[in-house]
């Protein structure tokens, strides 16, 4: 047997929304990390600890479900009005692959400030007191974020009253701006249509609607599928027969948005296209036993994000959640009660949650110019990660 010493890599631990990740500045890792390929997918999937048959990651720093097994990697951006751009890697929890094929919405919370604390953002853009505008390009879906981050006494502000349901703790809020969340070589409707017929073995025809707005998504109704849309992550986690419909759902709806050219690359498409099922308002009890009540929220929306249902709801699927809302005919629109709206309030798991969006329609296409919402953030611990000299 080779003992071989292990390296120690400057990386933060943070927590962004209701997500946490390793993160890491591009400069810090090993040259061979530097670039995409194998060198960097295995280094981050030893960080976060797989894969791992046992499924908790107990060797590394994921803690066993998606929410958490996540890694950012950023630099300082040439790009012409951007501050810093950043990649976002979704690491499975039991399978030897990372997913680089879509954003982490939560932990883009996160990102303006571990930018403005290593030094990745001009100084002169950082007031000594008030609101830091950093300005991000997201790498993966090659689109523009805007971080409002809280400055104080020159530094970041990461603590405050701001409660977001699914985080035990509040924190200093910080507002989340996604300009123009739809790839330019997408379509926000692939398909061009608002609401569409999938049809899947098994199950029959189903309505859904998909779309391109954050991250590639498929919303469905509840009722189609005999659920309630109230349901918390026991309910659907707990039932391998609803995991398997669901991603069998999620395969052919990757198929039929162009994503993949047959079943079987879904596989390897495990971060997109997320799954979600939406009802009309109704009462329940969160995971925290907090009452939501039906005259407080527009709509219920529980999502899947790497085949479990979330605990709360992805930032991404946030976003295309907003977008969806905003535009008449959508099956979210269709929940939330039909009609022209700017905003929408909805119930996860966890509680619930609110996000603007500002669209236009120019003859029979639609765009979207941005989606709003507020997030936390905080460091949980900085320093190095350590893995061993053999990882590459």
């Amino acid at each position: 047997m080779t003992n071989v010493p292990q390296i120690k890599i400057p990386a933060t631990y943070m927590r962004g929304g209701t997500s946490k990740g390793v993160f890491f500045s591009l400069k810090d890792l090993p040259g061979p990390a530097q670039v995409s390929g194998v060198a960097r997918d295995t280094l981050m999937q030893r960080v976060i600890g797989s894969p791992d048959p046992y499924g908790n990651q107990i060797d590394g720093m994921g803690g066993g479900n998606s929410s958490t097994s996540k890694t950012v990697i950023l630099s300082k951006s040439n790009r012409a009005g951007h501050d810093v751009e950043y990649l976002f890697g979704q690491v499975s929890v039991n399978n030897a692959f990372v997913d680089w094929s879509g954003n982490c919405g939560n932990l883009t919370a996160a990102v303006g400030s571990f930018a403005i604390s290593k030094g990745l953002v001009d100084v002169d853009r950082i007031p000594e007191n008030g609101i830091a505008e950093v300005r991000i390009w997201q790498a993966n879906i090659e689109q523009t974020i805007i971080a409002h981050v809280p400055i104080l006494n020159g530094e970041v502000l990461e603590t405050g009253d701001f409660e977001l349901d699914g985080v035990a703790f509040p924190a200093a809020e910080i507002r989340i701006e996604f300009i123009n969340p739809v790839a330019d070589s997408n379509a926000l409707f692939p398909t061009g249509n608002l609401v569409d017929k999938l049809e899947v073995p098994g199950m029959g025809t189903l309505d859904v609607t998909m779309i391109n707005a954050g991250i590639p998504t498929v919303f469905l109704n509840a009722e189609d599928i005999n659920y309630t849309g109230t349901e918390l992550q026991e309910a659907v986690n707990n039932d391998p027969k609803a995991l398997t419909m669901f991603e069998t759902i999620r395969a052919y709806g990757a198929l039929h948005m162009g994503l993949i050219e047959n079943i079987e690359e879904v596989a390897t498409w495990q971060h997109t296209p997320k799954i979600a099922f939406v009802s009309k308002p109704e009462d329940y009890t969160s995971s925290s036993g907090k009452r939501i009540k039906a005259a407080d929220i527009d709509l219920n929306v529980r999502a899947l994000s790497m085949g479990e249902l979330h605990h709360a709801m992805m930032g991404t699927a946030a976003v295309a959640i907003g977008t969806a809302a905003a535009i008449p005919g959508t099956l979210i629109n269709l929940a939330a009660g039909g009609g022209e709206r700017n905003t929408v309030i909805f119930g996860h798991p966890s509680g619930t949650m609110k996000v603007g969006a500002e669209v236009e329609q120019n003859k029979s296409e639609w765009t979207v110019n941005k989606v709003v919402m507020s997030r936390s953030a905080r460091v949980l611990m900085e320093g190095w990660i350590c893995v061993p000299g053999d990882v590459f």
